[in-house]
């Protein structure tokens, strides 16, 4: 038994007037914070938090931009700007890249964070990992920071009037989630807080069915709607829940079950150019590689359904459309075995598998597209056939 185990589950404000509680929640840290976030995310966003914070105690004693990418390199330069020497605390405004390289920074500067979205594509906001990239864009692995963001503050209309481009990549990040952690953590005698994460992740999906279509027609009208703000939450709070309660890498008996397949193939993906990491959102690529899960883990009906939420969102759900091909696979598939997702599953994670399962979910996508039943039910045979195997 573990001498000891401390965890930590982040809070947080969601409306239209979201960072008129910044102040009362923040006080209690300091009265000096430093403001980071991508270019465009402080345009939208920092002049409603200096509005917010006119008349109180709270002082923003500068404002930087992280640079472009999440990299090791911009976290220690936030670290080291004269702006941030005498900060109490760091507020990181943007989306998920952006928020990430602050957690490495806050971490450096030994002070809180707290988190602005201005975006809804990923539950970075509420996390404690950071997804760090290199200069040309390629994966270079997790930075697990000792803790989440102290409180995130998602103000509703500035998620709404920012692109529809992050929120539509976010659905197909989010609607990742209970496959993967399922997928992870299947057959595993589970302790009681990667437990939680595993229960909770059952609660991802359905909102996503359910609303998706609605909130992005919504988003797109700058409307915030019910369904709106169902679908910012469960990317953002429902989804970074489960990423905090079924990481536990910092622990004495260390454990991981975020995510599986779908992000493997995303990350090994990244590898193929720096182009194709500019041209196509996280989240698309996510969604692609749950049809990859699906013909990995031998289920067909579930790769019918996602398929055709794909479809009906504008996701992609062949090779072609993210930039890759069959020439492609070997050297992904060689990637993919160095990332922290190779080997989650309950059976054996062999790149031959792992090939297979792209090459099925492309092939049942091309075949349903063209109208071929006969290659929709050889792709379904191709399924049943791993199903048995495992």
């Amino acid at each position: 038994m573990k001498a000891v185990s401390t965890q930590y589950l982040p809070s947080y404000t969601v409306g239209t007037q979201a960072y008129d509680a910044v102040a009362q929640v923040v006080g209690a840290f300091g009265r000096k914070a430093l403001l980071v976030g991508g270019s465009k995310a402080l345009e939208a966003g920092a002049p409603k938090l200096e509005d917010a914070l006119k008349g109180t105690p709270i002082e923003l004693c500068g404002q930087l931009v992280y640079g472009t990418e999440c990299t090791h390199e911009n976290a220690r330069r936030i670290a080291q700007a004269p702006e941030a020497q005498g900060s109490q605390m760091l507020f990181a405004m943007g989306g998920g890249r952006a928020i990430d390289c602050c957690k490495e920074a806050a971490e450096l500067l030994g002070i809180p964070l707290f988190t602005f979205p201005t975006v809804a594509s990923n539950c970075a906001p509420v996390t404690a990992i950071g997804v760090f990239y290199g200069d040309d864009g390629h994966a270079d692995g997790y930075f697990f920071p000792s803790a989440p963001p102290v409180h995130t503050f998602i103000d509703l209309q500035v998620i709404a009037d920012s692109p529809d481009l992050y929120f539509w990549a976010g659905i197909g990040d989010a609607l990742s989630k209970e496959p993967e952690v399922e997928l992870a953590s299947r057959s595993q005698a589970l302790a009681p807080v990667p437990a939680m994460g595993r229960a909770l992740a059952e609660a991802c999906g359905e909102p996503l069915f359910a609303y998706g279509k609605d909130a992005l027609a919504d988003k797109h009208r700058h409307r915030t709607s019910d369904a709106f703000e169902a679908v910012v939450l469960d990317i953002i709070v429902t989804c970074g829940l489960v990423s905090n309660l079924t990481t536990g890498m910092l622990e004495p008996e260390p454990y991981y079950y975020n995510s599986s397949v779908a992000h493997g193939f995303y990350n090994a993906w990244t590898g193929i150019s720096p182009e194709l990491v500019e041209a196509h959102p996280h989240g698309a690529v996510v969604a692609f590689g749950n049809l990859v899960l699906m013909a990995f883990d031998g289920r067909h009906q579930d790769l019918e359904q996602f398929f055709q939420f794909n479809r009906e969102m504008g996701f992609p759900v062949t090779l072609e459309e993210i930039g890759a091909s069959g020439a492609d696979l070997d050297a992904l598939v060689a990637r993919a075995q160095s990332t922290t997702e190779w080997g989650k599953a309950p059976y054996p994670f062999t790149p031959e598998r792992f090939k297979q399962a792209i090459l099925d979910a492309d092939f049942y996508s091309r075949a349903v597209l063209a109208g071929d039943e006969l290659g929709e039910e050889v792709a379904r045979l191709r399924m049943d056939a791993h199903a048995a195997q495992l």
